[in-house]
């Protein structure tokens, strides 16, 4: 089973969950907002997708500000994680993807094994902290139902189909 961890204010991001959970299948993956499980559901599951939104200038989303020091006591040594992120690229070009990077490199310092980069080229933005170090891919899926909606479809199950051959190989 893999857990889907996200937080959602416009639900943009909860309608993302849900279509992560209906392209891998329903039998596969439970849902969790942040906001009513807080983190109690990653001691049941060694594989996990965090999904957030960034706010504003590469803020975190508000259900996730309130359980970001919690993820200090996570050990995630024995979990593969992988990332979607939300974003507006055109309105908020500097900032791309920062809270799916700021979370990557939480969960990354406490030992998980990343899996589910996604290539940064088809995107128009100045800065994103969610890019790789050699700026090729993010870290995550790149979402942008702001100005894109009609690429997120297939992205989704482009990315699903690697993670799940990823999640396979770490099982």
């Amino acid at each position: 089973m893999i857990a889907v961890i996200y937080g959602s204010t416009t639900g943009n991001t909860s309608d993302t969950a849900t279509k992560l959970q209906q392209q891998i299948g329903d039998d596969k993956v439970e849902l969790f907002d942040v906001k009513d499980v807080g983190l109690d559901a990653l001691e049941y599951f060694t594989h996990i997708i965090f999904a957030l939104p960034t706010w504003d200038y590469g803020e975190i989303q508000e259900d996730w500000k309130d359980v970001w020091d919690d993820i200090d006591d996570v050990d995630f040594s024995d979990k593969t994680v992988a990332f979607v992120g939300l974003g507006d690229q055109y309105s908020y070009a500097e900032w791309f993807q920062d809270a799916m990077g700021m979370l990557h490199d939480k969960v990354a310092e406490r030992g998980a094994s990343i899996i589910g980069h996604w290539p940064a080229s088809g995107y128009d933005f100045e800065g994103s902290k969610a890019l790789t170090a050699d700026k090729e891919y993010f870290v995550g899926l790149a979402l942008d139902d702001d100005c894109e909606p009609e690429l997120s479809e297939q992205r989704i199950s482009d990315w699903c189909a690697i993670i799940e051959a990823e999640f396979a190989k770490a099982a």
